[in-house]
């Protein structure tokens, strides 16, 4: 970037997207590091460049304004690159979650209609084994080194870094891919404009409280959304995202990047917390430059949260939402934190999941879409700037969440006098483990794919690492034999290794009510206990 009139080019961008915000950095914070990995480090201006060369790759590849650009892979430096490339070209983000397994990575990358697919190393025999089944895929581009067939993601950067690209970006350009199962067990991508994002961005940077030159430990996915809109409220704040490159949660080599980085910020879910306090070595550890610990993904225990805040002090901050709302819906500040010397009323606090967002608005409704009372139990509905646009490709399931404006979660709560909102069962009974969205039905659906199984209900179950984990009921066909590995290897099979039962149980028979159904509430209020795995 040569020298210009600074105020001039301020302007080159449209007010109110991600294309304005990486020039505005890379302006304004040209030295200062915008993202570390591993032993790279990258500043605002190289950022700017890197995300400047990809485009004019994309570009001479013949990929589009508004094409999808696939993203297979754990957290690297290469997808920030990604990211930054559909923010400023006008192209569709659509990131997979790597954990899926073939089938169904096959199916969603069909239905994103991908035109490059974006491969981590890890990743590259499963793109391998699927090539002849995605037909859509033009170009397969390796990251973090070259691979045969595939173009090596540094090549692209090699073209124009300094020409600004000639693209005119709009607030209402499509431009991120979340995906969510939905009640049939097929994924759903809820689908974002940037002006949606950007707005889900503004209003966390407020509660968030982060400032320009913060340091956030990123130890989310970047495939996920909530990780996701943390790690860019900070990019957009001016601060540095320190991205982890473990494949798993490494409690040790986190509390390092902490003390090494001074870094000011994590993002967690529950069961990343308990690994940490955990540790034994956690007084030799110097912590005392974090500000904030923000937790979201799935309840946190309330005996969980006050060891943690017994250990790092009253920095917590809670956000809950999900895929198709932005995701924040609700807010548990810091101030909302510090009832721990307060009488048990006042405690009880800890267990919601906090009021409605800045610039959110939720209600919760009976059947007949009629306002309820205070701690009446029915639907929480939403509306703000934020939630998704829509489905991608799905315009009937659009209209069944989204009426009149309204998101419509699925989710079950109650709120107080003073506006918290309590969650009390989740969305098409759906399990939340380890911070992963598991959805029974899709569970069930290769269960009765055993030819030795006759019924099964899959529930989610209290552990004391995983928050919850995946519980199978099931039913043998008379005269078959089955065992709890077989069953789980079934599974595991044809599914991601974390939706897979992490326990079996056998029984002669389900609850059911008159008309049939099998009723999840009745096994799951008889089996709170835990099954003992």
């Amino acid at each position: 970037m040569t020298e210009r009139r600074i105020l001039k080019d301020l302007c080159r961008y449209e007010i109110g997207t991600y294309a304005e915000v990486i020039y505005r950095n890379a302006l304004f914070y040209p030295e200062e590091e915008a993202f570390v990995y591993g032993k790279e480090r990258i500043t605002f201006l190289e950022f700017n460049a890197r995300v400047n060369g990809m485009i004019q790759a994309l570009s001479s590849m013949g990929i589009k304004k508004g094409e999808v650009l696939g993203i297979l892979s754990w957290n690297c430096l290469e997808i920030v690159d990604i990211y930054g490339a559909a923010m400023k070209g006008g192209f569709i983000a659509s990131p997979f979650n790597p954990r899926l397994q073939e089938e169904e990575l096959e199916y969603l990358i069909n239905y994103s209609e991908a035109k490059v697919l974006f491969v981590g190393t890890e990743l590259i025999d499963t793109v391998e084994r699927l090539r002849n089944r995605l037909p859509g895929v033009s170009q397969y581009i390796s990251l973090e080194g070259a691979v045969s067939g595939m173009i090596p993601h540094l090549d692209l950067l090699r073209n124009d870094r300094e020409t600004e690209p000639d693209v005119r970006v709009k607030e209402e350009d499509p431009f991120i891919i979340f995906y969510t199962s939905g009640t049939t067990g097929l994924p759903r991508g809820a689908l974002y404009t940037q002006y949606r994002k950007m707005e889900e961005t503004r209003t966390k940077a407020l509660q968030v409280g982060a400032e320009q030159g913060d340091r956030h430990v990123m130890v989310l996915p970047l495939f996920h959304i909530g990780g996701w809109s943390h790690f860019w409220t900070l990019f957009c704040l001016g601060a540095c995202n320190v991205i982890m490159p473990q494949r798993t949660f490494d409690p040790e080599a986190t509390l390092e990047a902490i003390q090494q980085e001074r870094a000011t910020d994590i993002h967690i879910v529950p069961t990343q917390l308990i690994a940490l306090l955990s540790m034994d070595d956690m007084e030799n550890h110097d912590l005392r430059s974090l500000k904030r610990i923000w937790y979201a993904a799935s309840p946190m225990p309330v005996e969980i949260l006050r060891k943690g805040m017994d250990l790092f002090g009253p920095i917590f901050m809670q956000a809950f939402g999900q895929s198709e709302s932005g995701p924040d819906i609700c807010f548990l500040s810091k101030k909302d934190h510090q009832v721990l010397d307060k009488p048990p009323e006042e405690q009880i606090v800890l267990a919601s999941c906090g009021r409605p967002c800045m610039n959110v608005q939720v209600r919760i409704v009976d059947e007949e879409n009629r306002d309820v009372e205070p701690n009446e139990i029915w639907e929480i509905i939403t509306r703000s700037k934020r939630i998704m646009k829509e489905y991608w490709h799905k315009p009937e399931e659009t209209r069944e969440v989204l009426r009149d404006g309204w998101l419509h979660t699925g989710d079950m709560g109650h709120y107080d006098e003073k506006g918290y909102i309590y969650i009390v069962d989740r969305k098409k009974d759906m399990i939340i483990s380890g911070g992963e969205n598991i959805y029974p039905r899709e569970i069930e659906e290769v269960l009765y794919r055993h030819q030795a199984v006759l019924e099964a209900s899959v529930i989610g179950l209290p552990d004391p690492y995983w928050i919850e984990k995946v519980h199978a009921v099931v039913v043998l066909k008379k005269g078959t034999v089955a065992t709890e590995d077989e069953i789980v290897g079934f599974c595991k099979a044809h599914l991601a290794g974390y939706k897979a039962p992490k326990s079996v149980e056998f029984v002669r028979t389900l609850p059911k009510n008159p008309q049939g159904k099998i009723l999840k509430r009745e096994l799951r209020a008889s089996r709170q206990g835990g099954m003992g795995k």
